[in-house]
This record gives C-alpha cells, sequence and structure tokens, in this order.
C-alpha cells in the first residue's frame, strides 16, 4: 500500500520517541500493533506481549505524559489535545499496515486518534480493537471527585489493574495516582461525536469480560454503532482486567485478524 506523501511527512523523531516504545523488535513487520493504556496505565501493560506475536506484528505502545519516564510532564485533561497530540506523533510510524488496540479509556483514545487519521487523511487503521470498554456513546464515567486517595486505591485493586501493589506505598502512590485522576478527569469531559453525525471506516472488534463490573457486554457491543466497516466481537471469562488471565487467547485473536487481512 502506497500512503500519501502528506500522511508520512514526519514530526520530529524526538517527540515520537517520547510517546511510543516499540515492545516487540522485528526486522520485516507486516503490519504494527499502536496500544494505548487503560486509565493511569502506562506502556509497559503491552511488554510481555513479545512472547505471544509473531515476527509479524510489531507493537507500539503509547506512553502518555505524567506516567513512567514522562512522570514529570503535565498529565493531558483534555480528549481533543491528547487525540491530537497522538496523532501527530504517530505520523513516522504509518509507513506499514497498522492497527489500534485499547483497553478501557485506551479504547476512547484509540477510537479519537483513529477519527483524525480518517478525517486528515482519508484512512486510517485497519482495525481498531476496544478492550475493556463501552461505546463512549453509551457509557457512564466514573466521579472521580467522590474518591479520595484510599478509596480510588481500593476500587482501582478492586478491578484487578495489575501492578496496583505499588500503590500500597505512600511514595509511590504519590507519584502514580495524579495521572490516574487526571485521567479519569479526561474520561467524565470527554463528549464523544454521535453516531449519527460520524462513523469510522475503520472495522471494530469489541473485547469484553463476561464479570466486568465497568462495562456490560450489552454497552460494549454499542461499538457497532461507530463504524461502518464492519464489526465483531468476543467475551471472555472475567472482569475488567480480563485480558491478564486471558492474554495468550487475545493475542491469538490479533494475530489471526491482523495477519489474515
Amino acid at each position: 500500500m502506497t500512503l500519501p506523501a502528506d500522511l508520512l511527512s514526519v514530526a520530529p523523531a524526538a517527540d515520537s520517541a517520547r510517546w511510543f516504545r516499540r515492545q516487540v523488535r522485528t526486522s520485516h513487520p507486516r503490519v504494527r500493533l499502536v496500544c494505548f493504556p487503560h486509565a493511569g496505565g502506562a506502556a509497559s501493560l503491552y511488554r510481555d506481549w513479545t512472547e505471544g506475536l509473531p515476527t509479524g506484528i510489531e507493537v507500539l505502545a503509547a506512553t502518555l505524559p505524567a506516567r513512567q519516564d514522562r512522570f514529570r510532564e503535565p498529565p493531558v485533561e483534555r480528549m481533543d489535545e491528547l487525540a491530537d497530540r497522538i496523532a501527530e506523533a504517530l505520523r513516522p510510524h504509518l509507513d506499514l499496515p497498522y492497527a489500534f488496540f485499547g483497553h478501557s479509556l485506551g479504547s476512547d483514545v484509540a477510537y479519537e486518534v483513529a477519527r483524525r487519521l480518517e478525517q486528515l487523511h482519508g484512512h486510517g487503521p485497519q482495525r481498531i480493537f476496544v478492550s475493556g470498554a463501552s461505546a463512549p456513546h453509551v457509557g457512564e464515567p466514573v466521579d472521580i471527585e467522590a474518591y479520595d486517595d484510599p478509596a480510588l486505591i481500593a476500587e482501582i485493586q478492586r478491578l484487578g489493574a495489575p501492578h496496583t501493589e505499588l500503590l500500597d506505598d505512600p511514595e509511590l502512590a504519590a507519584l502514580l495516582l495524579p495521572a490516574l485522576r487526571a485521567d479519569y478527569r479526561l474520561s467524565a469531559a470527554y463528549r464523544p461525536v454521535l453516531p449519527e453525525l460520524d462513523v469510522l471506516h475503520a472495522p471494530i472488534t469489541a473485547l469484553v469480560g463476561d464479570r466486568d463490573p465497568l462495562v456490560p457486554v450489552e454497552d460494549a457491543l454499542k461499538w457497532a454503532e461507530l463504524t461502518s466497516g464492519g464489526f465483531n466481537h468476543r467475551v471472555y471469562p472475567g472482569g475488567h482486567f480480563y485480558l491478564e488471565r486471558h492474554r495468550p487467547a487475545l493475542l491469538r485473536l490479533i494475530q489471526a485478524t491482523l495477519l489474515s487481512a
């Protein structure tokens, strides 16, 4: 596939490197999978995906401000700003067919970045995998201001997020909670375009746990209303972070979907 020259005009390499970590290194990838983490999450969520994906799939994981080696940067609390900045930083990486994977809040981010790429360049990702997320036009945001720090930590641990034991350390919690709260505020302020006004061309695959306390299966299925390019779904046993338990099966699904396209 030959991409338009304007799509490949390169954003500064240093800026792009700040936003993405190449988790799966391969010299001859066929497709690039760009992954977006959950609220408060980081690129390290996708670090172990190297074990389950073939060399034909290269993984780029988004690293957002206010976490990991960007923890000194202020968080972004508006979806339009975040999606604009990510879409710009992605430009050097669009020389291959590519797909998006987002978990929880990362699904909304993936959707908004895809919208921008389709609007600007006429096409976007070949597929979007949305995981653990209600469709943005039906989901109810969490009222983060109702949680003090101990209650917020307890809620995140109840949901089964990875590495939440770090929040038991007061010093680490002081570093991690601001990004988490900022992400929840971003989610609460997010107002998506209604499906009757705009839909994606990219096909969407919705993935959800059957006991997710935040995402009823029927709300995950509403992603079908946001694409004209085809929709399918898979329900896994488990809760909001079902993907930790079912990673091998999930990666097999991603591999079969992307490498058969």
